[in-house]
């Protein structure tokens, strides 16, 4: 037994238990200093894991001793907090309860009551959320200071030292170096991005700010060169180059990770799914594997593309391009007329694409326009065939209950150097390759879980019973039936809303509501299934150019198809991956979103004043949240809503006067008022 499981060990017996370090060391039977010194250390670490705390005494105790509560604090922007517990309801912190917490802060706090029940007081910080961030620096008489983008995170950071020096009004990526007791924190500045204000320097502070990788190490460069530069050989492969193959990908995708064939055959189709063999040039523990699971995931802007892996191997030697022999992992399944999977078999294989098909092409194939359809006549019958096998799918996936959960996306583009910004439009061969992309990452996760046991699931928790309750109320107050049991609510009763509302123009907002309540999806060497998509067993197989969890799943894969054991080490690393993957996609994710929001905003400027038509999508004490047919969102503050005496419903959602209340899916008109850059916010006002 270690020194850390032994003192771990005492103190769940309680014998450590309200004891100083002195204490402790003296109980352990430790007398030399650097004895002494090495027991603090490990009080430090378990301090830092949570495992104990260190009371206004200087005594370490078990949390759950000093009735402390576990969670990640988020911060307003006026101040006050909550507490974000995954599987409870949130808990409020006034400013004065914080003790120098910041957003992002991994805390313990302890429940002290309060007017509603739901308060808690900061008790200390595990560990710090934010060690990096971006503002304007400003130099005044007390010294410089840089004042945040993010409102949220705190009101200031002092500059203490540093080499490098900005003027004042600039944008500049600050690293946090200290957080003093009762101040605010401190801060050396790293780089200096450009002039506050400008699209390219909003863009690149949100890239600091979320910490992305920019540049590859020569290191990485060098090794995908080499990688990609290995001759093609069909030896040992499937050749699957005299069938007739196709990628289908949006308009400006650069690398393709998925090609597919469809045949019918009698009342059975065979699907195949060939997807990008990555794990044939990223060997496991080299530069480009250590690379790619650092960054975890490819993150696409508008402008641009971080991607997961450089461009020799991404845009290149591992993308499924048109007329080009590939290395592909392949599935080949046998689906019946009941979308059922009858049969699956996983190959290492060769391909050619026979063409580069967009998503608007195969629409207008499908749709029969005659121009295209003369143009690709001789994927005209598979095209057939593959729309009539995903509706088979599609209507399975209903039958098992899986709610329909897309909502609307923006598309964003620049066009002759102007942003442009319009609801994204989601067509039957959008749907298509979905359903095949489902169907195959279901198939991937089966063959694995039955052969070695071994797999990185993606996996989707079912809503809290807190949550769930919530939204029940929520759809009960709209006159909807949510009659399912919030301590076991299934896909097929957030179907069965979704359903009642179908057609109705607010199913986006239902659809939205519900999301909120349901957990994050996430990866996991666990199965719990699928709850969004009513699949009891799920992986993600299909995009290994651009996501680590797919290359991991393909090692898996060959692992078996090798017939080679699995280690004890490969099994480790499946669960440490599996945090680390979903670390990064949820960095990705938010990134994504931020320059999405900074676009949306900038596009609106040359819409002042405009009048517009949205739906009301957010509902807060302090005003309403309207959404416009481009996705773009605003604020209508409450005081610029038509004088009344407003309460906010939380449980209905309803912000409502004498005369005039506003709900979610609500129809509004309203006038463009302004577009705050930095804040990447639209304000809206009431168009009368």
């Amino acid at each position: 037994m270690t020194a850390i499981e032994r003192i771990r060990e005492q103190f769940h017996s309680g014998a450590l238990q309200y004891k100083k370090a002195n204490e402790i060391a003296r109980l352990l039977g430790v007398s030399s200093k650097s004895e002494r010194e090495g027991v603090a250390a490990l009080l430090r670490a378990l301090e830092e894991q949570g495992e104990i705390v260190c009371d206004e005494r200087g005594r370490f105790v078990s949390p759950e001793k000093l009735g402390l509560i576990r969670g990640v604090l988020q911060r307003s922007g006026r101040g006050f907090a909550f507490l974000l517990r995954p599987e409870a309801d949130d808990l409020f912190i006034p400013a004065r309860a914080l003790r120098g917490a910041l957003h992002g802060d991994e805390v313990f706090a302890k429940p002290v009551g309060g007017a509603r029940g739901d308060e808690a007081a900061v008790y200390s910080v595990i560990r710090r959320g934010v060690r990096r961030l971006t503002g304007v620096y400003e130099r005044g008489k007390r010294g410089g200071f840089v004042y945040p983008d993010d409102e949220r995170l705190c009101d200031a950071v002092r500059i203490a030292g540093g080499k490098v020096r900005a003027a004042s009004g600039e944008k500049v990526c600050v690293r946090i170096v200290a957080y003093p007791e009762g101040r605010e924190p401190e801060g050396e500045i790293e780089r200096v991005i450009g002039r506050n204000g400008e699209l390219p320097t909003e863009e690149d502070a949100i890239v600091c700010a979320h910490d992305l990788p920019e540049e590859f190490p020569p290191k990485v460069l060098a090794a995908a060169a080499l990688a990609a530069k290995q001759p093609i050989s069909a030896d040992g492969r499937r050749d699957f180059r005299g069938d007739l193959v196709i990628t289908i990908d949006g308009e400006d995708s650069r690398d393709f990770d998925d090609a597919i064939s469809v045949e019918k055959r009698g009342g059975q189709f065979l699907l195949r799914v060939h997807i990008a063999d990555v794990s044939h040039y990223v060997v496991r523990g080299g530069a480009l594997d250590k690379e790619a699971l650092r960054r975890g995931t490819s993150v696409y802007f508008p402008d641009r593309v971080l991607p997961m892996l450089p461009p020799a191997l991404s845009d290149d030697a591992c993308s499924l391009r048109e007329g080009q022999d590939r290395y592909t992992l392949s599935c080949v399944m046998r689906i019946g007329p009941d979308g059922d999977v009858r049969g699956a078999e996983l190959c290492r294989g060769i391909i050619r694409s026979r063409n580069r098909m967009t998503y608007t092409q195969v629409t207008q194939v499908l749709n029969g326009q005659e121009d295209v359809c003369a143009r690709y006549a001789h994927l005209l019958p598979m095209l057939g065939d593959a729309r009539e096998l995903a509706y088979i799918l599609i209507e399975r996936r209903a039958r098992r209950g899986g709610p329909d959960l897309d909502l609307r996306e923006a598309q964003i583009g620049i066009r002759n150097g102007k942003v442009e910004v319009q609801a994204r439009e989601r067509t039957i061969s959008h749907r298509m390759i979905e359903a095949f992309m489902i169907c195959a990452n279901e198939a991937v996760a089966a063959f694995l879980r039955e052969r070695c046991g071994l797999c990185l699931y993606r996996v989707h928790d079912k809503p809290s019973e807190e949550r769930a309750d919530a939204f029940r109320a929520y759809v009960r107050g709209m006159g909807l039936r949510g009659d399912f049991e919030p301590s076991d609510v299934r896909p097929r009763d957030y179907a069965a809303i979704l359903r009642e509302v179908e057609g109705d123009g607010k199913a986006d907002v239902v659809r939205k509501v519900m999301l909120r309540s349901m957990a994050k999806a996430r990866y996991s060497a666990e199965n719990i299934g699928h709850f969004g998509l009513a699949s009891e067993c799920y992986c993600h197989f299909t995009s290994p150019i651009r996501r680590y969890p797919d290359l991991l799943v393909h090692r898996l894969i060959k692992q078996v198809l090798d017939r080679e054991p699995v280690s004890r080490g490969l099994r480790d690393f499946v669960g440490v991956a599996a945090e680390d993957c979903s670390v990064t996609e949820r960095r990705a994710e938010e990134a994504e979103r931020d320059v999405d929001e900074l676009y949306k905003v900038w596009y609106m400027r040359d819409h002042l004043g405009e009048r517009r038509r949205g739906t009301v999508s957010g509902v807060t004490s302090f005003g309403i949240f309207v959404e416009l047919d481009n996705t773009v969102e605003g604020l209508i503050r409450a005081e610029d809503l038509p004088p009344d005496e407003y309460r906010f419903d939380e449980a209905r959602m309803v912000l409502a006067g004498r005369s005039h209340a506003y709900r979610l899916g609500d129809p509004v008109d309203i006038l463009v008022a302004s577009c705050d850059i930095g804040a990447r916010r639209c304000r809206f006002l009431p168009a009368h």
